[in-house]
């Protein structure tokens, strides 16, 4: 009967895997395991049910291995271990290390990433392709919020397509205080960075394409995605308006992910998207296509 209300309250606690731990203690202590060595039967018995009550697999197989190359400390060709140039000095007392420790970075730069709002899509050339009404709306709410954050910025940088250069003037409205400057760049161009991998059957745009645009946009990325220079003294907030195709394109080579991944990831209009990269060169995603400022029926991804 002990055995029995011990059985009963056991698998309403934990489960039958203890249940045949308390079922093999009762059924040794009866001998029905027999003595044989004068217990040794009944200790491996015990031995054999624990083992038969634990799953077939454990953690260590189950946890995922690292994967892909280790990271690279001089992605940006900035670290200051590679830009000595080797030469010895002329007087022995001058010490290589301070040489290096005066060259490293010292500031963090962090660089937000606005894509354009929604823009007329029946455009047939890019000078038709404006801001519809509920995009320059988006366009104010992106630029509230940007002013909200209470951040002193250093430039505002957009692409030279229509729709970029109109969402960041309606953006700079809301910074004028601060007496940020606007950049034009045209390498800032939306365009196709790098064939997509898995591919997509919605959207294939001819291999010159890839191959033109690609390297416009990788150039784009060398220019404005890398860590602070040695004479950067503080701390800089940049704000860069552009495209999704170059914005989840930067996202990828910053973070050293596979950069044909860059398709998989989703950014509606006017969002932002925040990169902080130390003197060191590690960089950090702090927010990717954030939009959560936006009301519910404010938010298109076209």
């Amino acid at each position: 009967m002990f055995y029995r209300k011990t059985l009963k309250l056991v698998c309403g606690l934990a489960g039958g895997s203890v249940v045949l731990v308390f079922a093999a203690a009762a059924a040794d202590s009866r001998g029905l395991f027999g003595d044989l060595r004068g217990g040794e039967a009944g200790r491996w018995s015990r031995l054999s049910v624990l083992r038969a009550a634990q799953p077939a697999w454990t953690p260590a197989i189950h946890t995922p291995s690292p994967t892909g190359h280790s990271w690279d400390f001089n992605w940006d060709k900035r670290d200051p271990s590679s830009l000595t140039n080797g030469k010895k000095k002329e007087s022995s007392t001058e010490d290589p290390s301070s040489e290096q420790d005066n060259g490293k970075p010292k500031a963090t730069r962090n660089i937000l990433l606005i894509r354009h709002s929604q823009y007329n899509l029946s455009g047939l050339s890019d000078k038709e392709r404006i801001l519809t009404p509920l995009g320059r709306e988006q366009a104010e709410l992106t630029g509230s919020r940007l002013a909200a954050l209470g951040i002193k910025y250093d430039v505002l940088i957009h692409s030279s397509m229509s729709r970029a250069t109109e969402t960041a003037n309606i953006i700079s409205k809301h910074l004028e205080g601060v007496g940020v400057d606007l950049v034009s760049c045209d390498l800032l161009r939306e365009g196709a960075p790098i064939e997509p991998v898995p591919p997509v059957t919605h959207w294939k745009p001819d291999a010159v394409q890839y191959h033109e645009d690609g390297a416009r946009i990788e150039a784009a990325f060398r220019r404005y995605i890398h860590r602070a220079d040695t004479k950067q003294k503080e701390d800089s907030y940049e704000i860069i308006v552009c495209h999704a195709n170059v914005i989840r394109y930067f996202v990828c080579r910053a973070l050293q992910f596979p950069p044909e991944g860059w398709l998989r990831m989703g950014l509606n209009n006017g969002s932002i998207t925040w990169l902080t990269i130390r003197p060191s060169g590690r960089v950090a995603l702090r927010t990717l296509g954030d939009s959560g400022f936006m009301p519910p029926d404010k938010l298109t991804r076209t």
